[in-house]
């Protein structure tokens, strides 16, 4: 979608009308809210001054982002709860309903998007930094994610005999928080038997079917192993015998809780933790063709896959929003503590890959930037977990491998939302 740069007098006109009645927000800052759930708070920050590097980031990315999650808020209903899964009703409170979200978003489509200025000035004027946080933790465990690339062909051969299936048509999702208020959030998978809803199969039991099942089959691989990292980054990019590109993106799970078989590796002795990462499983499978199998399916969750033509191409597939991931600029949160679109201001550190390292340099560099939540994942559990997307190259797959690490990020949340909220108690 084009979008058409108004004058920055309009602008500042607007500006003031989204600040009227926010003036009892200061007072607020720097306290967090008892009432948010089990053991979580949220800090309000007072000015964008305290985001270490806000002014050296480069927003324009993260706000082309922002106008693409833009566009998803405003397909739905304005009356729509913002966090439709989070539990606390206070956070649901913070983020609101559509309809705030519409009136920043029909602002931002007035500012010229390549004047970093005009876009800092945009969110300084009509957001307040909200730091939102595990009770007694003031950082959260941050890690990377890519779309990798396969190749693979829509007919079984002896060369492409790894399955991706398609969301099998006997499977039914279920929303538990349509039946249970405090069920919000969760959700399972399964299928009807004689009448019952039961659990669908595991990993082990979806694979050993792929004969039987070839109906299923949205397209054939060529490496189990690259199959099984397809399913944990959530989407990728197919390679067919033509040329062609299947760019492919979840579609479904088995409703299975996720197992990180790295963690199975480290009880196991095989791998220590400090030396963990994708590339070290990575070469643990290789390395172990007899074993590899039984590690894998000891994580029972099962990712299903659909095909889909993007409106453009240079970026990654559609996240949980279903506005297509930008690289570097997208982040993966958990749905029962945030709201997906919100921008977020994110402080962290970035591993440095060995082949792009000069002689003695460090192997990691500092992390600030303007970010936007529109993703999820099964591994992504908590207030301050978060999932970074760094896109497709050989590169992004190397960062992302290899980033464990600890960070913190603070929601961007509109002014008006966020003078709703109070918050009487002392900070932790």
């Amino acid at each position: 979608m084009t979008r058409t740069a108004r004058s920055f007098g309009v602008f500042s006109a607007l500006i003031l009308v989204f600040l009227f009645g926010a003036a009892l927000v200061g007072s607020y800052f720097g306290r967090p809210n008892p009432q948010l759930g089990a053991g979580s708070v949220y800090i309000k920050l007072g000015t964008f001054s305290k985001l270490e590097g806000w002014r050296d980031d480069d927003p324009i990315p993260a706000f082309a982002a922002f106008l693409r999650s833009c566009d998803q808020v405003n397909a739905l209903p304005p009356e729509r709860v913002m966090g439709r899964m989070i539990k606390s009703e206070r956070l649901q409170q913070l983020y609101g309903h559509v309809s705030d979200w519409r009136e920043v978003c029909a602002v931002a489509d007035m500012i010229d998007g390549v004047n970093p200025a005009a876009i800092r000035t945009y969110f300084e004027s009509l957001f307040i930094p909200v730091r939102i946080t595990q009770s007694g933790e003031r950082e959260g465990l941050f890690t990377g994610y890519y779309e990798p690339q396969l190749r693979g062909g829509l007919v079984r051969t002896d060369r492409y005999s790894v399955p991706l299936f398609k969301r099998p048509e006997d499977l039914i999702s279920v929303d538990l928080g349509l039946f249970r208020e405090e069920l919000k959030g969760e959700r399972l998978a399964g299928k009807i038997i004689q009448n019952r809803l039961a659990p669908y199969g595991s990993r082990a039991a979806i694979e050993s079917q792929a004969l039987a099942r070839g109906e299923d089959v949205l397209v054939w691989v060529d490496d189990a192993i690259d199959a099984f990292f397809l399913q944990i980054q959530g989407g990728g990019r197919v390679i067919l015998d033509d040329g062609a590109v299947m760019r492919v993106g979840y579609a479904a799970s088995n409703g299975h809780p996720y197992t990180a078989i790295g963690k199975v590796l480290i009880d196991q002795g095989a791998i220590s933790r400090e030396e963990m990462s994708m590339q070290a499983i990575r070469a643990w499978l290789k390395a172990h063709p007899r074993d590899a199998r039984a590690l894998m399916n000891a994580n029972a969750s099962y990712v299903f896959f659909r095909a889909f033509d993007l409106a453009d191409p240079a970026l990654g597939p559609p996240g949980a929003q279903n506005a297509q991931l930008t690289p570097g600029r997208s982040l993966a949160v958990d749905r029962r503590f945030h709201a997906l679109g919100a921008p977020v201001w994110v402080e962290g550190v970035k591993p440095v890959p060995e082949p792009a390292r000069a002689k003695e340099a460090p192997v990691e560099t500092p992390f600030r930037r303007l970010m936007v939540m529109q993703d999820t994942g099964g591994a992504i559990r908590g207030v301050g977990r978060a999932d970074v997307f760094w896109g497709f190259s050989g590169e992004a797959a190397a960062v992302a491998g290899l980033m464990k690490h600890q960070g913190r990020f603070t929601v961007l949340i509109p002014k008006r939302l966020a003078a709703q909220v109070t918050a009487p108690q002392t900070a932790p």
